[in-house]
């Protein structure tokens, strides 16, 4: 699919997909740690890589709603739940919206059917550091 959408000569370079669920695992993973308790980085990391990370969770959640029942509740169900509290454990609700201005939500869903994910904010902002 990746590779349908890009030009003939840079289909060939593309050994694996970009967007692959395990990408967005490693991506959403990535993030939490950036969120929790004793990360340091040099990395410059913009608010518009939040967001970025915030659409791998929403393509996992996504991911998830269209597994069996046993695959949901196995192992890729219990990663996502502890990457999921993990992510609870390092942000504060956000029921003002205050990333709003630079933390878009998707197009496809209304605000009201956001995941939960899209409605807080890291007590630690990695992007002002």
């Amino acid at each position: 699919m990746e590779r349908s959408r890009v030009a003939p000569h840079l289909r060939e370079k593309i050994t694996a997909p970009v967007y692959s669920v395990a990408d967005r695992f490693a991506s959403w993973e990535r993030l939490v740690r950036r969120l929790e308790p004793g990360w340091s980085s040099d990395e410059f990391y913009p608010i518009s890589a939040y967001d970025n990370d915030l659409d791998s969770r929403d393509a996992l959640d996504e991911v998830m709603r269209v597994l069996t029942v046993e695959a949901f509740e196995g192992a890729l169900g219990q990663l996502l739940a502890r990457l999921d509290a993990r992510f609870g454990g390092a942000t504060l609700p956000d029921p003002e919206g205050s990333l709003r201005p630079w933390v878009r939500p998707t197009n496809e869903r209304p605000e009201e059917e956001l995941g939960e994910w899209r409605k807080r904010k890291p007590v630690r902002v990695p992007w002002a550091e």
